[in-house]
């Protein structure tokens, strides 16, 4: 008899954690995954307003409650012109828990999930705690996902592939015309085509597309979430939408682990969605400041760097012992093989930071690297 799951067995701690826990407590850190910017105002108020009226001392709808999944649908009819049923939507404890629960519901043992390599690290893991097997596949040179790419690797084993755009480690941005290919290569093999969109506004050049948009079966399911749009990170506040007979068997999962996502954050949510969008925008314009901030110095120091087009992430080639040398000085970045094996030989940088930590980050790369 095992003490342990050969699922749990096969998850590791997050590569990245490793890498904050070496730093010492005064390093810049360019690891972090999250907006440096505070939860607008209107939002906070809404969740104040909601726990003061005592809204948010029970459990809601499974789902989550109506009014939050009524402005999810109105926020795909105004952004993409997408008709989305508010009954087709789970509120999840972040997009994490909407990745969770889209495998647990598509994913038998020895079932196959397709992802991005480099790619986020939870497609990995969640796959294994599902019972599947993980098979990334690797980007093209500038760190998109090739569909020729994802369609060579389905096999009859296939359930899932996974979609993220704009990317977590590379803020990469697949075209329209990918997303389309993506959308007919789920309809014509069969397979869930899961299409992580948390970065969805985070965008600097061209625009970001949905599969869904492209879908004319109900091959496709959509993660969003409010953590990185409204910097929401510490809210736990994601979905996801798919057609009725998907979202049914991903609630069985979601009702049991989760119940549902907390009541104050689903206020806060639908403020977020439904309200001035302002804060959004300026958030974006900073993040991309940043990037040419940091594409630029990067430059400088002789580093190439496929440019990002949207998250707040960019992912440079870098010489060997490049990271260990950055860490020991001072700066947090995360080694690229710690979001696959393709991502050896580079490293991921967030600039969530202000400009002017990101030009001392920068002056101490600069150094690492001329001792490398």
């Amino acid at each position: 008899m095992t003490e342990f799951s050969d699922r749990i067995e096969q998850v590791s701690i997050s590569g990245i954690r490793e890498v904050f826990e070496a730093a010492g407590e005064d390093a810049i850190n360019l690891g972090l995954g999250q907006p440096d910017f505070p939860t607008p105002d209107h939002v906070r108020e809404a969740a104040v307003d909601a726990i003061e009226a005592g809204e948010a001392d029970a459990y809601t709808s499974n789902k989550g409650t109506r009014e939050l999944r009524d402005a999810i649908s109105a926020k795909y009819d105004r952004d993409y012109g997408l008709t989305v049923d508010p009954e087709h939507v789970v509120a999840t404890a972040g997009g994490s828990e909407a990745l969770h629960i889209a495998l647990e519901a598509h994913v038998d043992p020895g079932d196959e999930v397709i992802y991005p390599d480099p790619g986020f690290v939870s497609y990995e893991a969640l796959t294994h705690i599902a019972g599947g097997d993980p098979k990334p596949v690797p980007l093209r040179e500038d760190l998109t996902m090739d569909p020729a790419t994802v369609e060579e690797a389905i096999t009859d084993d296939t359930a899932v592939f996974v979609v993220n755009s704009p990317a977590n480690p590379t803020g990469a941005v697949q075209s329209p015309a990918d997303m389309r290919e993506f959308a007919r290569i789920a309809d014509e093999h069969d397979v869930l085509c899961l299409s992580d969109e948390v970065y969805e506004h985070i965008v600097f050049e061209g625009e970001h597309r949905s599969p869904l948009e492209f879908a004319e079966t109900d091959n496709v399911a959509v993660v969003g979430a409010c953590s990185k749009t409204y910097s929401m990170t510490g809210w736990r506040l994601g979905w996801i939408t798919a057609s009725e007979r998907r979202i049914e068997r991903m609630l069985r999962a979601h009702q049991y682990g989760q119940a549902c996502a907390t009541a104050a954050s689903q206020h806060a949510a639908e403020a977020a969605l439904s309200g001035p969008q302002e804060p959004v925008e300026e958030m974006v314009g900073a993040f991309e400041e940043r990037r040419d901030v940091l594409l630029d110095g990067l430059a400088d120091i002789g580093l190439d760097c496929p440019t990002p087009e949207g998250a707040f992430y960019a992912m440079p080639r870098v010489p060997e012992g490049f990271v260990d040398e950055v860490i020991e000085r001072g700066v947090v970045v995360v080694p690229g093989d710690a979001f696959g094996e393709h991502g050896t030989g580079y490293a991921r940088i967030s600039y969530a930071v202000d400009v002017e930590t990101l030009k001392e980050a920068l002056e101490i790369m600069d150094d690492a690297a001329q001792a490398v």
